[in-house]
């Protein structure tokens, strides 16, 4: 925890370090929680603060307004929608695709389409989704229709026929070029409206092909939510938090035609699920990413296939970072904690269901909590508002390095793993290492000159942690 960097590097300072970073919070749940237990200074000062956890809502409306000093810190990029709406997600993602064919990098181009089901934004591609729905009825497709706007499972059904969305029927080209412009205009305002559209247009929707074969356990279906930290999109930077956990449904699968409208079937929302008799209030619907990387291991799934489907899992993160990293607008003050949602289909393979910019962080059983303060005490570390961190470590309690410098990093070759996604979190193992070092590093540059007497200088601060205390490896680039 960052008890650890406190007592082996922090208190040795004079003043301790904690004690100057002032925060400014919106919501009072774990986030406020970590923050007074790191010894931050509370304020509601309207700018003078060091860290903002602000709401989205304030990222609109203020930030293109004030002027933040360079050590300032906000949680959210200016047009963090470009991957957290789930129109604007695909549409980024196809562009990238696209881009990838025009430049001959077909094997990229087949990781952009790989990332998520067939998608198409309704009303505006009606047309095109018809001719594709045309074309997989003799399968016996399935689809699955979400509003690009909302949270929670709110709006989201099933349908295996077009009558069902007649109205998002296909509007005439005057009103969609009217849309579109309109659009265009208020696109940051609209971002994150979760309220119907007034105008005689249908609510923006898009429409999937519904994973009919999803891998179950126990017989019920489940996806993942993970963590990941970006810090930077020019040059790319990017953290992947090893805990995470799988929200089950707690009823049995069933495509049955009968079963299609039967929400607490088909979507794992927490807020669904918690209306089921059957629902779980001990463990809250989740089960911890560790135990379930186990269970696929100790399960008839070949040890080779798991670790490469977390491998993918990465790949499809990756993937769809890069595809709007020329999109976001880059600025020093901003970082963002993604929860991104993740199913797998019953051939072991990852699909993105969509980007969360605001993930919940209120929890709903003791463990959650737990990790969920961890997973955000190890993110303030790694922003590093007391200054303990050189820079080159590759793991940060429960934080990875998955991207940096333009290359994917992860263990070393010669590691049974592929991925320390789902791995042991040894956080605290980590940060104690870290901090005795970095602690012994700072003791051996500040003693008396008499004390260093025939010893070798000490080496730069951190050289020694970032190969060793902090370990780690690398791969080649993912593209």
């Amino acid at each position: 925890m960052s008890e650890l960097l406190r007592k082996y590097v922090g208190s040795k300072r004079d003043p301790p370090p904690w004690r100057d970073v002032r925060f400014r919070c919106a919501f009072h749940n774990t986030i406020y929680d970590v923050l007074k237990a790191r010894g931050f200074r509370e304020t509601d000062s309207e700018l003078d603060w060091d860290f903002f956890w602000a709401d989205k809502e304030w990222i609109h409306e203020f930030m293109d307004h004030v002027h933040l000093r360079p050590h300032q810190k906000v949680n959210h990029f200016r047009n963090h929608y470009e991957l957290t709406r789930k129109d604007l997600m695909v549409k980024n993602i196809k562009r990238a695709q696209r881009q990838a064919q025009k430049d001959g990098l077909s094997e990229e181009a087949q990781k952009y389409e790989a990332c998520s089901p067939q998608t198409f934004g309704l009303p505006m591609e009606y047309s095109m989704f018809v001719e594709e729905f045309k074309k997989r009825q003799p399968e016996g497709a399935i689809w699955i229709m979400k509003p690009i706007g909302k949270s929670q499972g709110k709006g989201i059904f099933l349908f295996d026929k077009l009558s069902e969305i007649s109205n998002w029927r296909q509007v005439p080209l005057f009103q969609r070029n009217q849309a579109e412009k309109e659009q265009q205009q208020n696109r940051r305002a609209s971002a994150e409206k979760e309220e119907e559209d007034q105008s005689d247009l249908p609510e923006p929707y898009i429409v999937q092909r519904y994973l009919s074969k999803p891998l179950l356990v126990g017989g019920k279906k489940f996806d993942l939510r993970l963590y990941v930290l970006v810090t930077s999109y020019a040059p790319l930077s990017v953290y992947m938090y090893r805990s995470g956990f799988a929200r089950l449904s707690h009823a049995r699968f069933s495509m049955d035609a009968a079963d299609l409208s039967d929400v607490q079937i088909h979507l794992t929302n927490v807020a669904i699920q918690k209306h089921n008799e059957n629902y779980d209030e001990k463990r809250g619907g989740k089960w911890e990413l560790h135990s379930l990387k186990q269970y696929l291991l100790a399960k008839d799934h070949d040890p080779d296939k798991v670790h490469r489907l977390f491998w993918e899992i990465q790949d499809v993160i990756l993937y769809s970072l890069m595809a709007v990293q020329k999109v976001i607008i880059q600025d020093k003050h901003c970082f963002e904690l993604y929860g991104y949602d993740i199913m797998i289909s019953d051939d072991l393979k990852p699909w993105l269901i969509e980007v969360n910019a605001s993930p919940s962080l209120t929890a709903n059983t003791p463990s959650d909590y737990d990790m969920k303060f961890a997973l955000l005490d190890d993110m303030l570390t790694v922003l590093d508002f007391e200054k303990y961190l050189v820079g080159t470590e590759l793991q940060i309690g429960g934080f990875d390095v998955l991207y940096r410098n333009g290359a994917r990093v992860g263990p070393t070759d010669a590691s049974t793993h592929e991925s320390y996604l789902g791995c042991n979190n040894n956080r605290l193992q980590q940060l104690e290492k870290m901090a005795r070092q970095y602690g012994a590093e700072q003791d051996e540059r500040t003693a008396p000159s008499s004390a260093r007497v025939g010893s070798s200088a000490a080496p730069p601060t951190g050289t020694a942690a970032a190969s060793s205390a902090v370990g780690g490896g690398g791969r080649p680039p993912a593209h």
